[in-house]
């Protein structure tokens, strides 16, 4: 099946919050079994191996996020020129796409692969905290839109929700309660302050942001207009530069929020990661390579990871689109990455 024809039919899943998952992994599993794959189901996610130590692995996600408005189906490859369109063809049907193209063109007699296909990457990365046991390779590419420039790193990300507790009563009366949502801004003010302060001021250079950064993503509070609300709830995003800031603003969450009655919950907590293999032998492949501030599903895994994919990215736009040309470059560089890896000799 013709790299085109494997992205046309990948995309006609309605893959949003995993709707139409087993169907997709139906459709791969069969592919792969065509060509002397085995493979293994673990809950929603789908392994296949054709070699019980291989060399090299691939990690791929195909669950896709929501659309709000869309210029024709969503879930048909349309084509104009060199740009292909559809729901997830960026992120990240285009990557699984062309690696399961491009072991249709390799000597898989001579080329020991892995491949893993996971589930709710976009909400709560369950699928690849289900298998990330499983993944035997010790070094995993991640087809993740990257306009076919390799990234070596990420950054971490601490996620946290904070419920503050008020008193609740009549807008009449408001000195009878205590309004939780004032009590929310005055933190949100204080972190805010350390935010400025000190966390932008502790510098990474390897990132393009070269700090941590702190994002409060959502509010929720009150029930009434005429009540002061005795609830109200706020999640905080950071993004981490430095290992050593996950345990610092932590600490410092923790003591700014003694002030207050409240409850922290900690919903990631998870580490920057810069590869540590040796990844000279990709010099030919691309003269650059980068680091992201974003997090993928390599950060979860205890294996070192290069995420290559096709572009330009357009992950979660309206109209989501890659250019044909740079897929069929990333299944080039692919069939190239498995020899290559399959030929390196360990240090």
């Amino acid at each position: 099946m013709e790299l085109k024809e494997i992205l046309r039919k990948l995309v006609s899943y309605n893959t949003i919050r995993d709707k139409e998952n087993k169907e997709l992994m139906d459709f791969i599993e069969d592919y792969l079994k065509g060509y002397n794959f085995t493979t293994k189901r673990i809950n929603k996610c789908l392994l296949a191996f054709n070699d019980n130590n291989p060399n090299i692995g691939f990690v791929g996600h195909t669950d896709t996020v929501d659309y709000e408005s869309w210029d024709g189906n969503p879930f048909e490859l349309q084509e104009k020129d060199d740009v292909l369109t559809g729901l997830g063809v960026c992120d990240m049907k285009g990557g699984v796409a062309s690696i399961l193209s491009a072991i249709s063109e390799i000597d898989l007699n001579k080329n020991k692969i892995a491949l893993y296909f996971t589930n709710d990457e976009e909400i709560g990365f369950e699928g690849i905290k289900d298998i990330k046991d499983e993944i035997i390779p010790n070094n995993i590419i991640i087809g993740e839109p990257t306009n076919n420039v390799p990234i070596v790193g990420t950054k971490g990300v601490l996620e946290l929700e904070v419920e503050f507790y008020g008193v609740k009563c009549h807008s009449s009366t408001p000195d009878k309660g205590i309004n939780a949502i004032y009590e929310c801004i005055s933190f949100i003010n204080k972190l805010k302050d350390y935010y400025e302060t000190v966390i932008k001021n502790n510098l990474n250079n390897m990132f393009d942001i070269p700090y941590t950064t702190m994002n409060i993503g959502m509010i929720q509070g009150g029930e009434t207009v005429n009540s002061v609300p005795g609830k109200c709830k706020i999640t905080i995003d950071f993004r981490i530069a430095n290992k050593e800031d996950l345990k610092t603003i932590k600490n410092k969450i923790e003591e700014l929020l003694k002030d207050y009655n409240s409850k922290l919950t900690i919903k990631l907590n998870i580490e920057p990661k810069i590869n540590k293999t040796d990844v000279s032998f990709l010099e030919d492949i691309s003269s650059k390579k980068e680091t992201k501030c974003y997090i993928t599903e390599g950060s979860f895994i205890d294996k070192n990871f290069i995420i290559l994919g096709p572009g330009p990215d357009t992950s979660h736009q309206k109209n989501e689109y890659i250019y044909y040309s740079t897929i069929k470059q990333t299944k080039e560089l692919y069939k190239e990455i498995i020899k290559k890896y399959n030929n390196k000799k360990e240090k």
